[in-house]
């Protein structure tokens, strides 16, 4: 049997929408035939692509392969052979496209944050339970090579109990003066709902509650560090939100966790994102993609002398877990175990309270930065 699900792709022009759902996630689905169930049946995916620009969607038509098009989102909104609404817009136009599909009986799945306040997020999810309709919010890290492999070495027992998570991320975004930005302008302004607090604590959210315990308080400080930049037109602009935030969090079961996140650093790790867990009997350094651990049998005994020169090679002790199982694109296999939630209503817990969560924890951060002080994160 054939399941066809329709799928309105909002938003899909940005880059997110562009790289991450249609070209990497989508149309492979649509090359691949669909997504396979066990009992033989297939989920075969009919999306049509909606933005603001039709000469966006004709370029982005062509390369994908997806026929269909439109700049008219209440013309396929009301159309029944659309089941899913998905959202990739910039974060305020986000809520008020979601209850409108919502109310037209769509299934959501959106990228996050999910709205500009916890209050607003936390009404989407309550709109969608009272309606009936399934949701849930891209949350693609926890399918990281990198951090699948952690998760593989905490079932197994590998780090004993767990102390601590040391979280970097970042790179060097040019300001445009000479080099042109590798991101959009409005990431760097407050108004319009940017800022690397709001960006990457939704993410550090989903990252610690799923792998290493709830976070219960947060310590944070953001900073402004480049003032001015050049927007997409070759214009100066004043840069009003954060480009770099020092977070620490308590987690349930005691764990710290600390993460640095920035657009204002040069990168000299293994990854654009590199997290350190730390346990009783070993530790793991993992990227996006690689994992290396070092057990507490082999862990070196450093004495401290800064009148030598270091006689420890210190990454000569740590080994690379190796490839035991095939890895797909992150967001492509949370987009299909997203529709086979559909078809076969199996357990997605990553919904649309799930996006609420993170919208709180940035706005956590962005109170304890203002107060400069701990904040405690209430259970929603």
């Amino acid at each position: 049997m054939v399941h066809k699900i329709g799928i309105i792709m909002n938003g899909v022009t940005g880059r997110m929408g562009t790289n991450q759902h249609l070209m990497r996630s989508i149309k492979p689905i649509m090359e691949q035939g669909g997504i396979k169930l066990p009992s033989g049946d297939v989920i075969e995916v009919d999306a049509v692509l909606v933005g603001r620009s039709e000469a966006k969607l004709a370029a982005l038509s062509r390369a994908s392969g997806v026929k269909k098009y439109t700049t008219d989102l209440d013309s396929v909104m009301s159309d029944p052979a659309y089941q899913v609404y998905f959202d990739a817009q910039v974060t305020g136009r986000r809520a008020a496209a979601v209850k409108k599909a919502i109310e037209a009986g769509k299934h959501v799945y959106c990228e996050k944050p999910t709205g500009t306040t916890t209050e607003e997020a936390l009404e989407l999810y309550a709109l969608a339970t009272q309606a009936g309709v399934k949701n849930g919010v891209v949350q693609d890290k926890l399918w990281l090579p990198g951090l699948l492999k952690v998760k593989r070495l905490i079932e197994s027992g590998f780090f004993g109990e767990i102390l601590s998570v040391r979280g970097e991320f970042g790179y060097w975004v040019f300001e445009g003066h000479s080099i042109p930005a590798q991101r959009p302008s409005w990431n760097y302004r407050k108004e319009d709902d940017g800022g690397i607090i709001v960006d990457m604590l939704c993410h550090w959210r989903y990252v610690l509650d799923n792998l290493f315990g709830e976070v219960k308080a947060v310590s944070c400080l953001g900073a402004t560090h480049i003032k001015e930049r050049i927007d997409e037109a070759g214009k100066p602009y004043a840069c009003t939100a954060d480009d770099a935030c020092y977070a620490t969090f308590e987690l349930d079961g005691g764990v710290i966790a600390h993460f640095n996140s920035s657009w204002t650093v040069r990168v000299r790790r293994d990854d654009l994102l590199t997290l350190q867990i730390d346990g009783t009997k070993g530790s793991a350094v993992a990227g996006l993609r690689e994992c290396y651990i070092q057990h507490y049998g082999n862990t070196p005994k450093p004495v401290w002398n800064p009148d030598i020169k270091q006689p420890i090679d210190f990454y000569e002790g740590w080994s690379l877990v190796p490839e035991q199982e095939a890895f797909d694109n992150a967001f492509k296999v949370q987009w299909e175990l997203f529709l086979k939630h559909i078809v076969l209503d199996t357990p997605f817990p990553w919904n649309l309270k799930a996006g609420a969560k993170g919208v709180q924890l940035a706005e956590k951060g962005l109170e304890s930065w203002e107060k400069r002080a701990w904040v405690n994160v209430e259970a929603l």
